[in-house]
């Protein structure tokens, strides 16, 4: 064999072996996490079958004290008081083994410590799977509980009654655009521009499996010309999505645009393989009444407002709480269940 047949024939099974051992190595620190994750549980369990079946209740945190120093001594740092009461918290608010197993394989304990503090069990749940879905870093998790990513779900599922087009889950209601870097006066130009620019942190914000298709789509009809702001296509829903962007409070008028524009797409873009497109109206402010009397998710369309500057950790709680009060409320008046939406916003610090 000649010196370079051997070369490019060596160069190929490093390859292949290099691939072999990355694989591996991910699976043993996919099986190392899983049973750390897993005996975390299983001593938060402990812990708490103790307090329960011995009634040492009253004197629990004498009992985490000083197990924790004699586990610290033999084992680290990793069971400090703190950490322990964490492992505890941990099986009360996990305490089905079979969803932590599966919890346990796609989150490491770090994921776990973050997800905690979250004060309702289905916003756990929505964050575990955000997790597991995309395969987001604890940084990742991290910014996107701080951002309320689940009570901005909750607020566009609020759209979503019965017959609606718009699948749940689908969108997030208001979008902070606060990466844009706009100023103080803008137009819708500098707005899609801004967007353009910043296309990845977008559609991080907007949701997982978008991919951009066009910018100002131009839509023949007759002898006239439309242009539709974006188009983009959602991989996990299989269709288009087209989005309008808007400077001020939302206007009726905006409804029969986005109509026109859905029909055209579903008549000349959309694929056999796909479904039916969807439309996103990005307003300043969203006129939830007015929405609502509307009934546009019957015809795919949702409106979200955008919000250009990220307030404040107390002020963005406090009116996405009264964003979730309202809807609940317009719920319970046209008599539909109100999924899993709830007022409380507010996360413990820990």
């Amino acid at each position: 064999m000649s010196e370079p047949a051997l070369a490019s024939h060596v160069e190929k099974l490093f390859d292949q072996a290099s691939l072999l051992i990355e694989q591996g190595r991910a699976e043993a620190a996919i099986k190392v996490n899983s049973v750390l994750t897993m005996t975390h549980w299983y001593i938060g369990k402990l812990i708490a079958d103790d307090f329960l079946d011995e009634n040492r209740a009253d004197y629990g945190k004498q009992i985490v004290a000083t197990l924790s120093r004699q586990l610290v001594a033999r084992y680290g740092r990793g069971f400090e008081e703190k950490t322990l009461r964490r492992m505890v918290q941990f099986f009360e608010e996990f305490p089905d083994e079979q969803i932590v197993a599966t919890v346990s394989r796609q989150l490491t304990w770090s994921h776990i410590v973050e997800i905690l503090p979250v004060r309702t069990p289905e916003a756990r749940m929505f964050y575990a799977r955000q997790v597991g879905d995309h395969h987001l870093s604890v940084r990742e998790l991290r910014k996107i509980i701080a951002r309320k990513a689940f009570e901005r779900q909750e607020i566009a599922n609020s759209q979503v009654a019965d017959g609606s087009a718009v699948p749940l889950d689908t969108f997030r209601d208001p979008f902070l655009l606060d990466f844009l870097r706009l100023h103080d006066s803008y137009q819708e130009r500098d707005l899609e521009s801004a967007i353009i620019r910043e296309l990845e942190s977008f559609l991080l914000e907007a949701g997982n499996g978008w991919t951009f298709v066009d910018r100002q789509k131009r839509i023949s009809i007759d002898t006239e010309d439309f242009y539709l702001d974006l188009l983009f296509y959602s991989r996990p829903l299989r269709r288009l999505v087209a989005v309008e962007l808007k400077i001020g409070k939302f206007k009726a008028a905006y409804e029969g645009q986005m109509k026109l524009y859905l029909k055209w797409l579903d008549r000349y873009e959309r694929q056999p393989s796909e479904e039916a497109p969807i439309g996103l109206i990005l307003c300043t402010e969203a006129s939830r009444e007015q929405i609502e009397l509307l009934e546009m998710h019957k015809d795919g369309i949702v409106v979200a407002e955008y919000w250009t500057d990220l307030p404040p950790k107390r002020e963005l709680e406090q009116r996405l709480q009264t964003i979730l009060r309202e809807a609940k409320e317009r719920l319970a008046r046209r008599g539909d269940t109100p999924l899993s939406i709830t007022a409380e916003t507010e996360e413990d610090d820990g």
